[in-house]
């Protein structure tokens, strides 16, 4: 199938077009100094009613006067929905996920959103708990004729929004990076998100194929209803292209069998050669590596980052 045909077939079935941009109205809610940054606690809007929660980390000497560029982290699942933006911007739990701080102490001004049903975007109500509140939204958007995906994009496109609204962010110097169900917000706003000028994505490619075969559960917002008939998630990562695109992997990560995932490649790598920007799309494999992030796919991580990001 033809890459814009695919398109099409894929925005239907994330549920359409998004609606025009509210407002965001950006609430200050508490400024921590840290060594060498520090944290504005706020939120911004990403629809009516619907205030999303967020950790901005600004490096010391970065002002309007002085602006630098911008990376947006999408956080991992884990199975815990109690963490979210605090973990990548090291307010707690494993510190190997800490990379809105190391981005931060490269330069970086650093924006770190709860997902829909995590940490602070659980449910309000009380009456659903963890993977059920999920569970209800997932199926929520689905009988409204969209999928959890098509709210995640909207999300994430109003942090580059908020972003771009900042005077001490390089508008035009905006990248991503998430790990696990961050990786898999990667390639899905990056085909929608064109002012996402570099996006890296770390250990998660689960391409349907592998999920079928190995009878994973995964993540909701992996999954996009129609889509399989007319292709699999490397293909909707090679909409991407030519954009600026990187993807590290555990060589024995569960989530991501590697055997799909070295084919997932190929389809990407085509993809970028096809429009002669293979230079713009890079890979890594550990060897005898899980679902990690190492230090290795960091050195990569933040060379891409710097690569594509830095003001020239």
């Amino acid at each position: 199938m033809a890459a814009v045909d695919f398109r099409e077939r894929l925005l239907n079935g994330l549920g359409g077009e998004w609606p025009a941009p509210c407002p965001l109205r950006p609430r200050l809610r508490e400024t921590m100094q840290k060594e060498g940054y520090r944290i504005e606690s706020l939120f911004y809007d990403a629809e009516p009613d619907d205030a999303v929660p967020a950790l901005l980390l600004i490096p010391d000497g970065v002002s309007a006067a002085h602006p630098a560029p911008a990376v947006c982290v999408w956080h991992q699942h884990a199975g815990q929905w109690n963490k979210g933006k605090s973990e990548p911007a090291g307010l707690g739990f494993n510190p190997m996920h800490h990379t809105g701080v190391a981005l931060a102490k490269e330069g970086y001004v650093v924006l770190c959103p709860d997902a829909l049903c995590f940490e602070e975007r659980q449910d309000p109500t009380g009456k659903l708990k963890d993977g059920n509140y999920e569970r209800f939204m997932f199926l929520k958007y689905v009988v409204d004729g969209k999928c959890m995906a098509w709210k995640n994009i909207l999300d994430m496109k109003r942090a580059v929004d908020f972003l771009q609204s900042r005077p001490e962010v390089q508008g035009s110097n905006i990248g991503c990076y998430g790990h696990s169900m961050g990786s898999t917000f990667t390639w899905l706003v990056g085909p929608w998100e064109t002012r996402l000028k570099c996006l890296v994505g770390n250990c998660c490619l689960p391409t349907y194929k592998a999920i079928h075969r190995e009878h994973m559960l995964h993540c909701f917002p992996n999954f996009i209803p129609g889509i399989f008939p007319y292709g699999d998630t490397p293909d909707i990562a090679a909409l991407i292209a030519p954009r600026p695109l990187h993807l590290n992997f555990g060589e024995t990560d569960g989530g991501s069998p590697i055997d799909e995932v070295r084919k997932g490649l190929d389809v990407i790598q085509r993809a970028y050669q096809s429009i002669h920007a293979e230079e713009h799309f890079s890979w890594f494999i550990e060897p005898e590596t899980g679902h990690v992030l190492s230090a290795e796919m960091w050195k990569r991580t933040s060379a891409w980052l710097a690569r594509y990001l830095r003001a020239r």
